[in-house]
């Protein structure tokens, strides 16, 4: 770790983080950086979707700056910084000669590049999965106390980025079964349980909602082709633009020599063929597979430097991809040098200023967008904002924190496509048209919690035992909700809803008593028009589109 690191590096370096700082500085936010950063403005040891860290990076970057640089400084810093461990982790000693080449390298590769200066949950992952082989690598080398425990520490960091990063500790493992047997891989394991263990505990603390969304919950498609299993294999050349070929081709003549080049291959395969296997199940996003880039940063280079012919093709194409990414970086900033395409980057600033000349400093309600919802909160200089989201949507971090609470009882502009009597409509620069309306006294109830004690229903008029739980700290009269049963596909996506009329078990109920659970029977109707795999029971409140109140229910 005490390699001295030749001066041309940290020029090449210093450029990088400059051109990343100026990025930041000057492209807008996207959607997915506007969540997080909803997130740091009430940090917690969880959020619904991800860990912490991301939040906790965008937190720490605006102690430093406002606007966009205040959520993506931190990115920037430990970007470069993963440049610098990545680097350590070649060993040859002619690398020193070949600097730009290691430079053009990292630099074609298109998230990597990306990421860069965006701040998602990937960004940490990327710079902790470096640290993690890093010092997996000396321990190696020599096993010893003080190793095991940084060891311990990364990978507690690398799951407080992301959980995909289970993947990288799994892999890595299974690259080196003799970890089994040595004491200090087990104390790296307990040093990561203890650091995990707070965010454990927010996981039980909030019914491990985040580990059910993933797991079960979220919707998904029937199987297509091109859309998963072709789309996984687009993914990856993705990943590397016009270089493609020749990493791959890099990767496949590369052997397993010692056990970290082996743990580096355990990886890389292991990742791909993870998520092969997935894309039979489900769309596998870009990001997904992105921690390849990585150890294949140092397999690609190693082999590199033993064939020279290779190096130059590499530098070639590299320095064309390069071109190409700096164009697609100047038309984030810019539009127009997209031609007609539109990316979430653009026109953020111009739309919330749209919407907010026309209510001016009331509160914004925004039916299903944890995207809009926090993109206008972050540009309009902190006017509360609540995404409402309905039975056609998902749930996400307004479903859980107490966001509901800064806009209840007051007059709101509320934003929806679901409503037929707006007196204001908005179209944004991405042609998607809100329509709006002004609520007085707006009131909503979406963390009902309908459960029935039976666990799976059947469609014949039968009557189950549904549970209302109020969690709210006051009662809810009864007259002001609406209950339905929503029907779902097998792949949990909604196909429709009918009205039911739950009967309390208790006669003349008035409300639900606060911090209690009111018992009803109820007859759950026929749905023959499609095939229903699932049901919810629904509810709405003051005219509103049902929420997600229940967990998906089998239909038998």
């Amino acid at each position: 770790m005490s390699e001295k690191i030749p001066r041309q590096f940290y020029y090449f370096l210093t450029a990088f983080f400059v051109l990343n700082l100026i990025q930041s500085a000057f492209t807008e936010l996207i959607f997915d950086e506007a969540y997080y950063w909803y997130y740091s403005q009430n940090m917690a040891w969880g959020f619904f979707d991800h860990p912490p860290l991301v939040a906790l990076l965008i937190k720490i970057s605006s102690l430093f700056f406002n606007g966009e640089l205040g959520v993506r400084f931190m990115s920037c810093v430990i970007s470069a910084l993963n440049l610098v461990i990545l680097w350590l982790l070649i060993d040859r000693p002619e690398k020193n000669r070949f600097i730009p080449h290691f430079f053009i390298l990292v630099f074609s590769m298109t998230l990597l590049n990306a990421y860069g200066f965006f701040t998602l949950p990937d960004t940490p992952l990327l710079f902790f999965t470096s640290c993690f082989l890093l010092t997996y690598k000396h321990f190696l080398k020599d096993p010893k106390y003080s190793t095991a425990i940084l060891l311990g520490i990364f990978m507690a960091a690398l799951m407080y980025s992301k959980y995909h990063a289970v993947l990288v500790i799994v892999f890595v493992l299974l690259s080196n079964l003799n970890l089994v047997k040595s004491k200090y891989a087990w104390l790296s394991v307990l040093v990561a349980l203890l650091c995990y263990a707070p965010h454990f505990y927010w996981l039980y603390e909030n019914d491990f909602v985040s580990i059910k969304y993933h797991l079960y919950e979220r919707p998904n498609d029937a199987y297509q082709f091109e859309k998963y299993t072709l789309g996984f294999f687009v993914n990856l050349i993705a990943l590397f633009g016009l270089t493609f070929p020749l990493i791959y081709y890099a990767l496949l003549k590369t052997k397993g020599k010692d056990l970290f080049n082996r743990a580096l291959l355990f990886l890389t395969y292991g990742v791909i063929l993870f998520f092969f296997i997935s894309s039979f199940n489900r769309r596998v996003q870009t990001q997904w597979i992105i921690i390849i880039c990585i150890p294949l940063v140092v397999i690609v280079y190693n082999f590199m430097l033993e064939h020279k012919q290779v190096l130059k093709w590499m530098v070639r194409l590299g320095i064309i991809n390069a071109f190409l990414i700096l164009y697609l970086r100047a038309g984030l900033i810019y539009q127009p040098l997209l031609f007609d395409f539109h990316y979430e980057s653009h026109g953020n600033k111009t739309w919330v200023d749209g919407i907010r000349e026309e209510v001016g400093e009331i509160p914004v309600v925004f039916e299903n967008s944890y995207r809009n919802a926090p993109m206008y909160e972050f540009y309009s200089g902190g006017i509360p904002t609540f995404s409402l989201n309905n039975v056609m949507y998902r749930k996400n971090q307004y479903s859980i924190d107490t966001s509901e609470e800064r806009v209840r009882g007051k007059k709101v502009a509320y934003l929806s496509k679901y409503i037929n009597d707006n007196t204001f409509s908005y179209t944004k620069p991405d042609g998607w048209v809100y329509k709006g309306k002004y609520i007085s006294d707006f009131d909503s109830y979406r963390k009902l919690e309908c459960t029935l004690k039976e666990e799976t229903v059947s469609l014949d008029g039968s009557d189950y035992h549904l549970q209302v739980f109020n969690p709210y700290n006051f009662d809810i009269e009864l007259s002001k909700l609406k209950f339905s049963v929503a029907y779902l596909s097998p792949y949990k996506n909604t196909l429709g809803l009918k009205r039911i009329a739950p009967k309390p078990v208790e006669e003349n109920l008035p409300f639900l008593t606060k911090k209690d659970t009111t018992h009803f029977l109820v007859e759950i109707p026929q749905y023959d028009t499609e095939k229903v795999g699932y049901i919810r029971i629904v509810i709405s409140e003051n005219g509103l589109y049902p929420g997600l109140n229940s967990k998906p229910i089998p239909v038998n």
